[in-house]
């Protein structure tokens, strides 16, 4: 990894003398300048902690400083590391990796050395919210550690564009007083970027008129949906919710946020609004990013959906989408006009049939500007200078537009548009030789079976002449290619015998064949085009490996870079590489002007700009307290909240003397801390105790033992079983078994619409399942709670006054357990066997018990001593007919007693007719 530039050093110098939040434009190296902090850090005399990171950063992170020479790298802590030997990890320094469950534990169990750590980084800094693990991490931490260093790193600034205070609010969770901001617009970067920048040639290709008017379609049928959904929703009448916003990508992001509070009470319509706005932006992107075959592919099968034109809220009937699809079906083939079938129909039936599809199959624009780049640089490399020829690196959106693209430089646009319409609407023969009849006055390409980047004839120009004429070629491509068909025609005769030979090729619907280029590359998501000059087909996004496109972008080390598609990340991350490898670089910009595309780009650099001048505004009338960092006790975030019992006095003592200090805990199973729920309870002044337990979730008292279960949790356990064997184990072990429902704070505390409750029991209806729960549990109490909040206050409230639990006890009761805290000298199975018994309920179960031994001197019992036990004679009566009467005499009685109500029946008539008489 090449050394910092001049403003990264800058970056790393005012966060290395005083901690702080660094928020940085995307793209411009902030895994760098972490990667230096951890190169710092990687000594044995140190112990610094990551959080916060993913496992492909951690390996990525790793790698790189492994290439770098650092002999004590960074170490991975996982739950593979027993508990046991993790103290031994941590005392042996360095730069450690640790999942933020497992941190958690450490620090509440004292198994990681606080007063030891040299500090915390932490990455992604903007997703530190109050109620997280990292922010409970570093709670824990500066209640321990005064002295160690908290340094925060993020790329994301348009996370703090939302909320009130938000850049705040994060500062407070990270105890740091210092906010350093670097946008791309920054003084110190865009200097010394605009020194080392690299060849810029935009090339802003034409969209056909076809797609101009599919993109005018659908735009005119989203501005529809949105003003409905606006008028059905008066409530939504936001900034957020306008036509620039719904073309980008985090607009799905944006209208849940707003909806999902409200979801449970949205009308059908609403709903179906949401979902077409998602299915129009899928259009958009598909006109732009893909060939004219897969656009009208997607719009044949959404209109031939059932489900699809079922749930449309209407928007297929408009005029626009009718004008949708003349023009998607107008850019793959023509029928003829509806006069010439009148004419067919009154003449003969039988010749419509001969009446077939001209094909059309309009290229891509974006195809033929990628052509000519493609056709300069090959001129360029054919004259290259002592340098020797560029390598050249294509970047696209996904893979399969790579695909596409290197299909397209391998057989040519015409071959692989018609192997498209082939495989996806079927062969068509008639349709076939209309289609290369009408080719034989087009222009042949060259031959490209070989993966060969087409030659150009043409020298290379100077750059800036260079410039001038690409612009110009693009804004009058549509004329070049009329003057290039009627220069052919001249030519056809010489063109036939190209027609012939690449029939037979373009007729196939068989997928070409290439040659894998055996690269050193670790992603394995790269197309590769050419050995010789190197050139390959890379992906923006989608990768497994989120640096995959770093990785492949310092292993190619291209000359040439060709932006199929726009990413804003990537564009920074060139200026980043040609500035660190002072080499020549020409970068290759195709976007449609004019288009969604562009409107994309443009609005993702707005908002970046804007996020930055608000974090600018908030920075220079922000009030920071001296106690942010928490070095010492005046901070009021370090303090936890006294519990009432610990500081309350008895008022029925004499002068309201306080009673004896108690210290609360509760004891938290391990599988809990990946919630807040922990993390709450614990700011209230309880003392949570980290174990594993089989029953239960927390165990607030020896007799108290809580379920905790999200509303989704709720309805999987209610499926499958699983809840009914947890409440089972919970009322055989505890007294107070209780089953907690939690709700999101952001949805609405309802479990079911008003609209969906059952009047009668139903097997798929989640109210009538709780309640045969409360009717098969009696001992069981079910808590509402609408947040997480409510639940710690709710915790501390149902500890007043009694004892505390112990966590030995709590551990040693397993499902399978043979003592029983609540009736040790009972086995479970024989008592669950009795209380299946007629007569037998759980108030008088416990007589039963103490008063047999087993279930064999049950039987012997008389029914007079039986009523005496329980105290009720019906139900000595059904236990004792239910243990003395064989099968046989009680099918007997079965049927005598289905005799006597068919007698009664014919006697009186139904009951029905009675009733009504």
């Amino acid at each position: 990894m090449a050394p910092l530039l001049e403003y990264e050093n800058q970056v790393f110098l005012d966060l290395f003398h005083e901690d702080g939040l660094v928020i940085i434009a995307r793209g411009l190296g902030i895994d760098r300048i972490l990667q230096n902090f951890l190169k710092l850090y990687c000594d044995p005399g140190n112990l610094v902690l990551v959080l916060n990171t993913n496992t492909a950063e951690e390996e990525y992170l790793i790698e790189q400083l492994r290439s770098e020479g650092v002999t004590l790298l960074p170490r991975i802590i996982t739950n593979e590391i027993v508990s046991s030997e993790r103290y031994d990890v941590y005392t042996q320094g360095g730069v450690l990796f640790v999942t933020s469950r497992i941190l958690v534990v450490d620090f509440l169990t004292d198994r990681i050395p606080a007063n030891l750590i040299t500090g915390i980084l932490v990455y992604k800094a903007h997703k530190i919210i109050e109620s997280c693990q990292e922010a409970f991490i570093l709670r824990l931490y500066r209640q321990k550690n005064k002295q160690g260093f908290i340094k925060a790193f993020t790329d994301n600034p348009t996370a703090f564009h939302t909320g009130f205070c938000q850049v705040e609010r994060v500062m407070r969770n990270l105890f740091v007083r210092k906010l350093y901001l670097w946008p791309r617009f920054h003084i110190s970067v865009n200097g010394f970027l605009e020194k080392h920048k690299p060849e810029v040639v935009e090339l802003h290709v034409s969209m056909t008129s076809s797609m101009l008017a599919i993109q005018a379609s659908i735009l005119d049928i989203m501005n529809a949906c949105l003003k409905e959904l606006k008028r059905y929703n008066p409530a939504l009448e936001v900034e957020d919710l306008s036509l620039e916003n719904a073309i980008g990508k985090a607009f799905d992001k944006t209208i849940r946020h707003y909806l999902d509070p409200l979801w449970h009470q949205l009308g059908a319509k609403t709903k179906s609004l949401v979902q077409d706005l998602k299915i129009l932006r899928t259009l958009l992107q598909y006109l732009s990013q893909y060939d004219c075959v897969t656009f009208l592919n997607l719009l044949e099968s959404m209109r031939a959906s059932e489900k699809a034109f079922g749930q449309n809220s209407g928007w297929l009937f408009l005029d626009s989408s009718t004008s949708m699809f003349v023009h998607a079906r107008a850019r793959v083939y023509h029928v003829p006009d509806s006069k010439g079938i009148k004419k067919l129909k009154a003449s003969n039936s039988k010749e419509i049939q001969d009446v077939k599809k001209e094909l059309v199959l309009e290229n891509n624009p974006k195809w033929e500007a990628l052509t000519r780049v493609l056709k300069e640089i090959e001129a360029e490399n054919k004259n290259c200078d002592d340098l020797g020829p560029g390598r050249v690196l294509i970047c696209a959106s996904d893979d399969r537009t790579c695909a596409q693209l290197r299909e397209y430089i391998a057989v040519g646009s015409e071959a692989l548009l018609f192997r498209l319409y082939n495989k996806t609407f079927g062969k068509d023969d008639k349709a076939t030789d209309v289609w290369m009849k009408s080719r034989k006055f087009a222009k042949p390409e060259e031959d490209t079976k070989s993966c060969r980047i087409p030659r150009s004839k043409k020298t290379r120009e100077g750059p800036a002449k260079k410039k001038q004429n690409c612009k110009k070629t693009d804004l009058t491509l549509t004329q070049m290619m009329g003057k290039v068909e009627v220069e052919e025609m001249v030519k056809a005769e010489e063109d036939n015998k190209y027609q012939e030979g690449s029939l037979s090729q373009e007729s196939s619907v068989e997928e070409p064949k290439f040659e894998d280029l055996q690269l050193n590359l670790p992603s394995d998501s790269y197309y590769g085009i050419l050995k010789e000059p190197l050139t390959v087909i890379h992906p923006l996004q989608g990768c497994s490996d989120s640096y995959a496109l770093t990785r492949v972008l310092h292993e190619v080390d291209p000359r040439y870079v060709v932006l199929y598609d726009a990413e804003l990340s990537f564009v920074r991350q060139l200026e980043i590489f040609r500035a660190s490898k002072c080499k020549p670089l020409r970068v290759y910009f195709l976007i449609y002007g004019g288009s969604t595309e562009e409107q994309r780009y443009l609005t993702a650099l707005r908002k970046e700009k804007e996020a930055f001048e608000q974090l600018i505004r908030e920075k220079a009338s922000m009030v920071i307290p001296e106690e942010r960092e928490g070095r010492d006790d005046t901070n009021l975030d370090l303090q936890r909240g006294e519990t009432p019992l610990s500081n309350s006095a008895d008022t029925r003592k004499a002068g309201g003397q306080k009673q004896k200090n108690v210290q609360h805990t509760i004891i938290v199973d391990m599988r809990e801390f990946r919630s807040e729920l922990p993390s709450l309870v614990h700011r209230r002044g309880i003392d949570i105790e980290p174990v594993t337990l089989e029953v239960g979730d927390y165990i607030l008292t020896p007799d108290i033992c809580v379920e905790r279960k999200s509303v989704s949790d709720l309805i999987g356990s209610l499926n499958n079983g699983r809840l009914y064997t947890q409440c089972v184990a919970m009322s055989r072990y505890y007294k107070r078994p209780i089953l907690l429902i939690e709700f999101d704070p952001n949805k609405p505390f309802s479990l079911t619409s008003r609209n969906s409750i059952h009047q009668e029991i139903s097997v798929n209806d989640i109210t009538s399942k709780i309640t045969l729960l409360t009717l098969h549990f009696p001992k069981l109490r079910i808590l509402w709670c609408a947040s997480p909040h409510a639940t710690a206050e709710l915790f501390e409230e149902l500890k007043q006054n009694r004892s505390q639990p112990d966590a030995a006890t709590a551990m040693a009761i397993t499902a399978d357990s043979e003592t029983i805290p609540e009736s040790e000298k009972y086995n479970p199975g024989p008592q669950d066997f009795l209380l299946k018994m007629p007569g037998i309920n759980a108030k008088n179960c416990r007589s039963i018990m103490n008063h047999v031994k087993n279930i064999a001197e049950l039987t012997t019992l008389s029914q007079e001593k039986l009523s005496e036990i329980l105290g009720n004679s019906n139900n000595a009566k059904q236990l004792y007919d239910f243990i003395h009467t064989s099968y046989a005499e009680a099918v007997s009685q079965g049927k005598a007693k289905r005799t006597e109500e068919e007698r009664f029946t014919k006697q009186t008539g139904p009951i029905e007719h009675n009733l009504d008489a």
